[in-house]
């Protein structure tokens, strides 16, 4: 079947209801009886369907976002779609509403190839926003000895105001702050990267870039919040820390773990056959 959109290029801002209104709407009328199953990416797009008597085949929805206050909506899709969550931890905050099945990301390993980990600095990767924890990676990297390389987006006004109240007064002139770098770039650096460091402070549902991590064969530093401890075997192919002392530890004994180990591990569990 041929791709088609409705909008030529992503739809600004992120999370506009009308504009994924309209989205949706169209994927359904323009798939249905045109294909055997519908694999929707929107808690929105089985509801709009239904309430729009739009005729359909089996639709399973895997939900990416965090669960909280729009759990009404979830259960609303769950009665017209099969729901998949994305880990375990993220099938937890569903509740009551029921999950078919926890799937995680997969990573492309032809593109993700491992890398040897000589550039001799620590990698942040994500977005500037508090949850993220920034601020946590350059202390614990300071205190450890390592420079740090962040490569980061900063978009919203909210990024910008964290970067600029919380991060920048704490980098030295041997960290690094890129901006938002194409894949090959980003992949290229944190296969040279000792470790990744990711001190997360919310639920993540999954938390991409540790996988993407451990599929250039680099060890990961995490607070284990959200999906970290099922993507991170501690000790293993990295080191899940409760706090900032931990993680300062843990940064001054990363040439302990395998690097081997840690693409073995993408390989055996974030591969896309294995999704």
């Amino acid at each position: 079947m041929p791709r088609q959109w409705l909008y030529a290029s992503p739809a600004e801002p992120m999370g506009d209801r009308f504009k994924e209104s309209a989205h949706v709407l169209a994927a359904y009328q323009a798939l249905a009886g045109a294909v055997d199953i519908i694999h929707d990416h929107t808690d929105l797009g089985p509801v709009l369907a239904a309430r729009h008597g739009i005729a359909r085949p089996p639709v399973v929805t895997t939900i990416h976002g965090q669960v909280t206050g729009n759990r009404r909506r979830l259960a609303q899709a769950a009665r017209h779609a099969t729901v998949v969550a994305i880990s375990r931890a993220h099938a937890r905050s569903f509740g009551p509403i029921p999950v078919a099945a926890v799937i995680h990301h997969g990573i492309d390993l032809d593109v993700h190839k491992p890398g040897p980990g000589t550039g001799g600095y620590l990698l942040f990767v994500g977005r500037m926003s508090a949850g993220k924890g920034a601020h946590h990676a350059v202390r614990a990297a300071r205190r450890a000895g390592w420079p740090l390389v962040i490569a980061a987006r900063i978009g919203e006004p909210a990024e910008r105001a964290y970067f600029e109240k919380q991060v920048r007064p704490l980098l030295g002139p041997d960290d690094d702050m890129l901006a938002e770098l194409p894949l090959a770039a980003r992949v290229d650096l944190m296969g040279h990267a000792a470790a990744l460091v990711n001190p997360i402070t919310w639920p993540e549902p999954f938390g991409l870039v540790m996988a993407e991590a451990l599929a250039t064969a680099t060890p990961v530093l995490a607070f284990p919040h959200g999906a970290a401890p099922e993507i991170i075997d501690h000790d293993r192919t990295g080191y899940l820390c409760r706090d900032e002392d931990e993680m300062t530890a843990a940064a001054a004994r990363v040439h302990q773990i395998s690097r081997r180990q840690c693409r073995a591990a993408a390989e055996r569990r974030f591969s896309l056959a294995r999704l």
